[in-house]
């Protein structure tokens, strides 16, 4: 049972706790409440330091008398809350200390724990990622996922204010939104039914009556490839826009790539040290390079690739070379496209669309969209599709449907970039690949 003074620290903690990044020399003499993680604890014999860990940062902690004593039965990574009076400090790391008087131990920790969180002792990305809530208490780590945050909080705000509605469309469907084979099919009340693998169809549609939409959210492909840069489970933001042609949705999206990053380093400048790629991301404008320029370049690299071949992996890493930063790969082959991408009037064997690479990866996909019901369903037909298997949205077409353009961000790969991640695992809290179902 709970003495009373226990309890009455537990109500001061969470009444007015205070964070260890808002303590400085101000505070000296005030007796203030901490709540956080033991990370450190130094034993000096008459004399110990602790250094404790919250969500903003580390304070160090003095100890003496019994409550070193007693401390020395606490293990490392234990949940505890600190009350302690502020004073001066020499050490290097913290601006000032706490003279410990009061300590509650909230939650022990098991020693030893299956991962170092301070990354002292490195640990594999899997065994990391099987205790992927531990591994949070790295501040690295953590900032990663910050940074996360703060790019779909900036993403929504930039959209708003080009006037893009949100929305969100089914994860359950009955027809392969691109017709491909990646996709998780399941009973769905003794019905056939799929994961969604985007809100393609569904944006089009949209445009009807809304004009310009975006979705953020999950989206599933069942690729039996296990790279750095695929996950089976995803997050993609998606945008599609009435009466806007495809070099309009990549000004739109060079804007917001550049808006992003400039933002981060305006307002998230200290959690963007920890990735140490500003110069790398930084960038005034992203140019657009065709198709069969890219093939240009990559021939005189010794890389044969032929007109209407897709790039592979060695040939996007040699274009990575030339260009190392973000650029657009435009008017792409028509077949190498989906069916509902417009090709060009003047030279159908090109297409109105686009890539956004940052090297070698790929990050967004988009293009100018086929707007007339019966251009799409011989363009169906020319891929080996079956067009009553897309009537609901077939139908749609009959309404008045606007020429209309969009694209997809692979939001997951963004972060990846913005973090100086090399393993689209890293960012993503609890992946999901062909290997990976739990935790």
């Amino acid at each position: 049972m709970r003495s009373q003074e226990s309890n009455r620290l537990q109500h001061q903690y969470s009444m007015n706790r205070t964070f260890a990044s808002s303590i400085d020399k101000n505070h000296i003499g005030q007796n203030l409440t901490f709540v956080g993680w033991l990370e450190d604890f130094r034993d000096m014999g008459k004399i110990g330091f602790i250094s404790v860990r919250d969500m903003t940062g580390n304070f160090q902690g003095v100890l003496t008398g019994k409550l070193l004593s007693g401390f020395r039965e606490i293990p490392r990574q234990s949940v505890i809350v600190v009350n302690g009076t502020i004073q001066d400090t020499r050490a290097e790391n913290f601006k000032v200390e706490v003279r410990v008087e009061k300590v509650e131990l909230l939650s022990r920790a098991i020693n030893p724990l299956p991962i170092d969180p301070t990354g002292r002792v490195k640990s594999s990305l899997d065994k990391r990622l099987d205790s992927r809530a531990l591994d949070l208490r790295n501040f690295k780590i953590s900032n990663i996922f910050r940074t996360r945050s703060h790019v779909l909080h900036l993403i929504r705000k930039f959209l708003h204010s080009k006037m893009f509605v949100e929305v969100n469309t089914p994860k359950i469907i009955g027809t392969a939104t691109e017709g491909g084979a990646d996709l998780f099919g399941f009973e769905y009340f003794s019905k056939k039914a799929f994961l969604a693998q985007s809100p393609q169809l569904y944006k089009e549609q949209l445009t009807l009556g809304l004009e310009r939409v975006f979705e953020i959210s999950s989206y599933f492909r069942a690729e039996p490839s296990h790279t750095v840069r695929h996950l089976s489970e995803f997050v993609s933001v998606d945008l599609e826009s009435a009466f806007l042609e495809y070099g309009d949705i990549m000004d739109i999206v060079q804007d917001l790539v550049i808006s992003t990053i400039n933002d981060l380093f305006v307002h998230y400048d200290k959690q963007m040290t920890y990735f140490e790629n500003k110069q790398d991301i930084m960038v005034d404008k992203i140019p657009r390079i065709t198709y069969e320029k890219c093939l240009e370049d990559l021939n005189s690299l010794g890389e044969k690739i032929e007109f209407g071949d897709d790039l592979s992996d060695p040939a996007l890493k040699k274009l990575g070379e030339i260009y190392p930063k973000f650029y657009f790969i435009i008017d792409w082959p028509t077949k190498l496209k989906p069916f509902y991408i417009l090709e060009h009037e003047k030279k159908s064997e090109l297409s109105k669309s686009f890539d956004l690479q940052y090297g070698y990866l790929e990050i967004v996909s988009g293009g100018t969209r086929e707007h007339d019901s019966e251009r799409l369903k011989n363009k169906l037909l020319e891929k080996g599709l079956n067009p009553k298997s897309f009537s609901d949205h077939l139908q749609t077409f009959d309404w008045g449907m606007p020429p209309h353009s969009g694209c997809g961000l692979g939001f997951d790969r963004f972060i990846m970039i913005l973090t100086n991640s090399t393993n689209i695992r890293e960012v993503v809290l609890y992946p999901r690949d062909t290997e990976r179902l739990s935790p």
